[in-house]
C-alpha cells in the first residue's frame, strides 16, 4: 500500500455529540482540491483500490468452505479486532470478505468486483460512481458494516422515505447476521423512535429528516453547546439536555445518489420554524393578494422566467404605496410592503396546482421538485405558504418564523467522514471536490451495458408531442414490451393519462405524489409484458423494475423521456431504469419547443426557433435539439450560480458569529 494514500481514519472526539469543526477553505485549497485531487483519484486511488480488491479476493477463498458455526465465530473475531485496532488494511480486507460471504448465504447475493471496488472508494470517503442498476444498496453494505463493527456510527442517507424503508428493510437481515442493529428515520416518527434509532449501529434515514433532527438537537443545547457544560449537566441536573437530544452526533455517512443530495438540494436552506401572527396578520397577506391579483402584468410588474423572480417597475411601486396607504399599520414599511407584495406575485404566477403543491384534504402540500414526492409538514417561508393557501381558498396555518437553518453544504461538512455514491456525478465532480473535499472515482460495470439511445425527436407544438407520445406508446404496447413515461410534473402525468384513455383506451399505471400507497406495486408491474407506466421523478432514482418473463428477449424495456429536467443527470437517471446489469433497453426523448424548460428562457435563441419551426423551415429539427440543449445548460449554470452564493453566505455568517458560538 502506498504510504502518502493510506485508510482514511477519523479523528478521535470526546465530545457528547462529535462532529467537524466548519472549515476555512482559502483560495489556495480550492485550487488544490480541484487539480492535485483529480491526480490522486486517478492515479493513486485506482491503484490502492486494486491491491485492496486482490487482497480481498484472496481472504475471501477460504471463507467459502466454513460452516455456519465457524462463519459465525469467524465474525466474534473480525469484530473484536475492529474494536482493538480500528479501520487497518488487514481487518479492512478481511471485514469486506466475510460481509461479502456472510451477505451470499443470508441474502443469496454476492457482491460483485464492481461492488467491492465501489465499497473501498466509500472508505477512502470518496464519491463512488457507478452505472444505474449497478447494486449500490448492497455495495454500502460493505463499509457500513465494516465502520459499525469498528464501533463507529453510521448513517446511510437517501432521498426519500420509500428507499429508505426498503434499503433498511432488505439489508436488515445481513445486518443482524454481522450482530449489528439497524434503525430506519422516515416522516412521521416520534421523538423516541427517533432516538432509538440513531441508537443503532448503523442508522437508514432521508436527508431532510436528518438534517431536522440536528437542527432539532441545536435548539435543544441552545446557544451553550459546550461538551464539558453538558456532561456536568448529566451529572448534577434532573433534565440533562443529553437525554433529550436526538442523534449522537455526525460520524460515518455514506450518502446514496450524492449529486442530487449534496448539488442539486443544496440550493434550498432547510429551516425550522415557529408559528407567528394572528388576525391582524391574516387581513395584512389577504389584502395583498387581492392586490397582487389587480397588478398588471408588463406596467407594473415584469416576470423573469429564468429566474423565477418577480421584477416591480416604478409605476408599480407607486401604485401599491397609493393604493395601501389606508389600509393599516402593517402597511406603513416600504420593506414590508413591496417584499410581501413580492411574494404574493409569485404566489400567483409561479406557484400552480399539481406542479410545485397539490391539494390533500384542504392543505396545500409541497411537491418536492427533486423526487417528486409530497414533503409532509413542510412550508415555504415569509408568508408565501399562507398566500398560496389563500389562492386556493384553503384554512390558514399559522405564518412561520425561522428558528434555525442550515445548508446541506454546511450540514455535510461537518462530518467526520463523508462518502457518497452515485450513477452521475462525473458532471459536478470538479464542485462536489472544491465544497465537500470529496473526490470521484468511476466504477467499471459489472456487465457490458446495452442500453439503446434512440435520437431525440423534438416537436414544435405541445400537443404534436403528446400526440407523437401517445401513438409511441401504443406501437411499443403492441409489440408487448413495457413502456416507462417520464414526466416532470403530477399534472403533465394526469393530463397524459387521460390522452392515453381517450385515444387509445390502453390499460396504464400513474405514479407521482397522489399514488404513494401502490408505489411498490406499481414498480413491481412496470417490468411485465405490455405494461404501460406513466410516472415522475418518483420512478427515478433508486427504482429498479425487474423485467418479467420474455420481456429481455423481446428488447426489454423502454424509457420515454417527455420533458427535459433542469439538470440533464435527472434525465439519464430515468434512462437508467432501463438497460440494468447486462439487460436489454432502449431510451427516448419526445420534447417539444413549448416545454417549460424552453419558455422559461427569457432569451432571443428559443423564439427564433419556434418561428423557424413553424415555417418548417429545412434544418429545425437540428436547431431545436441545440435549443433545448442550451436551454438547460443555462439553468444548470444558474442553479450552480445560486449553490456557490449560498456556500459564500454560509461562510459570512459564519465569520460574523464565530465569537459568539451561535453557528445556526
Amino acid at each position: 500500500m502506498s504510504a502518502s494514500f493510506h485508510i482514511k481514519t477519523l479523528p478521535a472526539s470526546h465530545d457528547v455529540r462529535p462532529e467537524r469543526p466548519d472549515r476555512i477553505d482559502t483560495p489556495l485549497d480550492s485550487l488544490v482540491y480541484r487539480g492535485l485531487g483529480v491526480f490522486t483519484t486517478l492515479f493513486k486511488g485506482r491503484r490502492w483500490v486494486q491491491s485492496m480488491f486482490q487482497a480481498i479476493e484472496a481472504a475471501g477463498e477460504p471463507l467459502g468452505g466454513m460452516n455456519e458455526a465457524n462463519l459465525q465465530e469467524e465474525v466474534v473475531v473480525l469484530r473484536e479486532r475492529l474494536l482493538l485496532e480500528g479501520l487497518t488494511r488487514s481487518t479492512l480486507v478481511l471485514s469486506f470478505a466475510t460481509i461479502r460471504e456472510v451477505s451470499h448465504r443470508v441474502l443469496g447475493m454476492r457482491h460483485y468486483g464492481s461492488q467491492l471496488r465501489g465499497g473501498l472508494a466509500l472508505m477512502q470517503g470518496m464519491v463512488a460512481e457507478m452505472e444505474t442498476g449497478e447494486g449500490k444498496t448492497l455495495m454500502a453494505t460493505l463499509p457500513a458494516a465494516t465502520a459499525a463493527m469498528a464501533g463507529i456510527p453510521v448513517h446511510v442517507i437517501s432521498v426519500n422515505d420509500y428507499l429508505t424503508a426498503r434499503d433498511a428493510e432488505i439489508m436488515g437481515p445481513l445486518y443482524k447476521a454481522l450482530g449489528l442493529k439497524v434503525g430506519c428515520v422516515v416522516h412521521g416518527q416520534t421523538p423516541d423512535q427517533r432516538r432509538e434509532a440513531y441508537n443503532c449501529h448503523i442508522t437508514y434515514a432521508t436527508n431532510k429528516e436528518l438534517v431536522f433532527d440536528y437542527l432539532r438537537d441545536r435548539l435543544t443545547l441552545g446557544e451553550r453547546v459546550d461538551s464539558l457544560l453538558v456532561k456536568t449537566e448529566y451529572l448534577h441536573s434532573r433534565k440533562p439536555r443529553s437525554k433529550e437530544i436526538l442523534m449522537r452526533g455526525l460520524h460515518f455517512a455514506i450518502v446514496d445518489e450524492a449529486d442530487s443530495i449534496l448539488i442539486d438540494e443544496a440550493r434550498t436552506p432547510l429551516i425550522i420554524s415557529g408559528g407567528q401572527g394572528g388576525d391582524e396578520e391574516k387581513q395584512f397577506l389577504r389584502q395583498a393578494l387581492d392586490l397582487a391579483d389587480r397588478l398588471e402584468q408588463g406596467i407594473d410588474f415584469t416576470l423573469d422566467m429564468t429566474r423565477r423572480q418577480v421584477l416591480l417597475s416604478e409605476a408599480g411601486k407607486a401604485r401599491i404605496e397609493k393604493e395601501t396607504c389606508d389600509l393599516g399599520p402593517l402597511w406603513k414599511g416600504l420593506v414590508r410592503r413591496e417584499s410581501t407584495l413580492y411574494q404574493a406575485l409569485t404566489a400567483l404566477h409561479f406557484f400552480h396546482r399539481d406542479e410545485q403543491y397539490l391539494l390533500d384534504e384542504g392543505k396545500v402540500q409541497i411537491i418536492d421538485e427533486y423526487t417528486g414526492r409530497v414533503m409532509a409538514d413542510r412550508s415555504w417561508e415569509q408568508g408565501l405558504h399562507q398566500l398560496i393557501e389563500m389562492k386556493e381558498g384553503c384554512d390558514l396555518t399559522q405564518r412561520r418564523e425561522t428558528l434555525a437553518k442550515i445548508s446541506f453544504q454546511k450540514f455535510f461538512r461537518r462530518y467526520l467522514h463523508l462518502s457518497g455514491m452515485t450513477g452521475t456525478a462525473k458532471e459536478v465532480s470538479s464542485e462536489l471536490r472544491a465544497v465537500y473535499h470529496l473526490q470521484t472515482l468511476p466504477i467499471p460495470t459489472h456487465r457490458p451495458v446495452i442500453r439503446y439511445f434512440m435520437p431525440n425527436r423534438v416537436f414544435a407544438r405541445l400537443e404534436q408531442k403528446r400526440e407523437a407520445v401517445v401513438a409511441r406508446i401504443a406501437e411499443l404496447h403492441a409489440s408487448g414490451r413495457p413502456v416507462l413515461v417520464g414526466t416532470r410534473t403530477v399534472a403533465a402525468s394526469e393530463h397524459l393519462s387521460r390522452l392515453l384513455s381517450e385515444k387509445t383506451g390502453i390499460p396504464h399505471a400513474v405514479l407521482n405524489a397522489r399514488k404513494v400507497p401502490e408505489e411498490a406495486e406499481i414498480v413491481k408491474q412496470a417490468g411485465q409484458p405490455g405494461a404501460v407506466t406513466l410516472a415522475t421523478n418518483m420512478a427515478g432514482r433508486g427504482t429498479d423494475i425487474k423485467l418479467g418473463k420474455g420481456v429481455a428477449e423481446n428488447g426489454g424495456l423502454h424509457v420515454i423521456l417527455t420533458e427535459c429536467h433542469e439538470a440533464s443527470r435527472i434525465d439519464r437517471q430515468l434512462a437508467g431504469r432501463c438497460g440494468r446489469q447486462g439487460d436489454p433497453g432502449s431510451f427516448e426523448a419526445i420534447l417539444s419547443l413549448e416545454d417549460s424548460i424552453v419558455l422559461n428562457d427569457n432569451g432571443v435563441i428559443p423564439k427564433l426557433a419556434g418561428i423557424i419551426a413553424r415555417k418548417d423551415l429545412p434544418g429545425w429539427p437540428g436547431v431545436a435539439k441545440r435549443v433545448i440543449r442550451r436551454s438547460q445548460r443555462k439553468t444548470e449554470t444558474r442553479h450552480r450560480r445560486i449553490r456557490r452564493q449560498l456556500f459564500k453566505m454560509d461562510e459570512k455568517t459564519r465569520d460574523m458569529l464565530m465569537f459568539s458560538g451561535r453557528m445556526e
